[in-house]
C-alpha cells in the first residue's frame, strides 16, 4: 500500500526505525524499510542518500527536538537545578515511553555515530552534554550540588546509565514501566548530587 506523497518521509524514516531495531543497523536493507513504509525503494533514494543517511535523520531529529526544549529549560528562573534535572530525565525518557524500537536503535546505534561523528549527530549530543554540565554548575553556585563532584564523570554517568536502563526496558518492555524506571533515575541522580 503506497503512502500519500506528503506522508513518504516520515513513513520511510518510521519504517527505518523498525527495522533497525528488529535487524541492526549493519543487517538491515532498504528494501525492508521501503516495503514496511509502503513505497517503492527508489523512493526511500529520493529521500535519503543511504542507509546511513537515514539514521543520521533520525538521530538529529531526535537530538534537536530534546536540546532545543531542554535549552528553555535552563535559562528558566522560576525553577531550580533540582527540578532542571528532573526535566533532563523526563524529556529523555519521554522520547521513547510509546516508542521502544526508537528506543532499541537509540541505544544500539547512537554510540557508534557519535564515537565516528556521523553527520551533526555528535555536535548535538555534545550539546546536550554542556546544557547537563550547565544545570550542575548553577546548582554548586546554588550550594544545591555537591562540588566535589567531576562533572564530566556525572555527564557520563547521566548518559550512559539513561542509556543502559533504556536498553533494559526496550528489550523488555512489559517487565518494568518506562515511567517508574525514570521516577527511579531521577531519585538515584538527584540524591548523588545533593550536597550534604
Amino acid at each position: 500500500m503506497r503512502k500519500k506523497e506528503g506522508n513518504k518521509e516520515q513513513a520511510i524514516l518510521n519504517a527505518a526505525i523498525q527495522v533497525f531495531a528488529q535487524y541492526g543497523y549493519h543487517k538491515a536493507k532498504v528494501t525492508d524499510i521501503a516495503e514496511l513504509a509502503g513505497v517503492a525503494t527508489g523512493s526511500v533514494y529520493l529521500y535519503y542518500e543511504n542507509k546511513e543517511a537515514l539514521l543520521t535523520t533520525i538521530f538529529e531529529q531526535l537530538w534537536q527536538a530534546y536540546t532545543a526544549v531542554l535549552r528553555e529549560t535552563v535559562k528558566r528562573t522560576d525553577i531550580d537545578p533540582l527540578q532542571k534535572i528532573d526535566a533532563i530525565v523526563d524529556l529523555f525518557f519521554s522520547m521513547f515511553i510509546s516508542n521502544p524500537s526508537l528506543a532499541l536503535v537509540f541505544v544500539n546505534e547512537h554510540h557508534q555515530l557519535v564515537k565516528n561523528k556521523r553527520g551533526t549527530v555528535a555536535k548535538y549530543f555534545a550539546g546536550f552534554l554542556e546544557l547537563a554540565e550547565e544545570i550542575y554548575r548553577e546548582g554548586v553556585r546554588k550550594h544545591l550540588f555537591d562540588a566535589s563532584i567531576d562533572v564530566r564523570i556525572f555527564r557520563d554517568f547521566l548518559t550512559g546509565g539513561m542509556r543502559n536502563v533504556l536498553r533494559q526496558w526496550a528489550d523488555h518492555a512489559t517487565t518494568t514501566p518506562l515511567d517508574r524506571i525514570r521516577d527511579n533515575v531521577k531519585h538515584f541522580i538527584k540524591h548523588g548530587l545533593i550536597k550534604r
